[in-house]
């Protein structure tokens, strides 16, 4: 990283993004050898990505042909009005970036689970799923080793930083959120 005052040490913070952000991108390499990035439901559990396809489409084929991806992760905190000069015009947040393999998952119990954590994270009110076999057979569960996990934030400084980290504790995030400088 280049700037490395922003590089997040804390791994909390870094595992804290992945549980809780709601849309990943992955990136891939398509067959003309283009980069290409698709955004994606996913879930975070025990130093793994996992998430769900259809058995066939540029996804399967990318990862088939080459299993190293990239998958991104963003908290957008608020966009800062500039008082005065332009420069003064900031973007707060807090990323995370994992540079990994992906595999296409092919033990049932392992694609259950990987199901099991995709509707415990975006239907949490609900405690058990019955997931029929011919669903199954119609769906891929991808699960991304990660080689590198870097995360990176710009909260600001001083009164910034304190509110930027207020706003995040409150949770709830508007991605369109502007604050003035004090």
């Amino acid at each position: 990283m280049r700037q490395s005052k922003k590089e997040i040490t804390d791994r909390s913070v870094v595992e804290g993004l992945l549980a809780d952000c709601r849309v990943g991108r992955l990136a891939t390499i398509n067959g003309d050898g283009w980069p290409v990035i698709k955004p994606l439901n996913f879930a975070w559990e025990d130093g793994k990505v996992y998430f769900h396809s259809a058995r066939e489409g540029e996804k399967i084929d990318d990862i088939s042909r080459s299993p190293k991806v990239c998958f991104e992760v963003d908290l957008p905190v608020a966009y800062v009005r500039a008082k005065e000069q332009p420069c003064q015009a900031e973007y707060l947040y807090r990323s995370v970036i994992i540079k990994g393999r992906a595999h296409i998952v092919t033990d049932n119990k392992e694609r259950r689970r990987g199901l099991e954590l995709l509707m415990r994270k975006y239907q949490p009110e609900t405690r058990s799923w019955d997931f029929p076999e011919e669903k199954l057979a119609l769906t891929a569960i991808v699960r991304i080793d990660p080689e590198e996990v870097t995360g990176k934030e710009d909260l600001g400084k001083g009164s910034l930083r304190a509110r930027a980290l207020e706003l995040i504790g409150r949770g709830g995030l508007d991605t369109n959120r502007i604050i003035d400088r004090d």
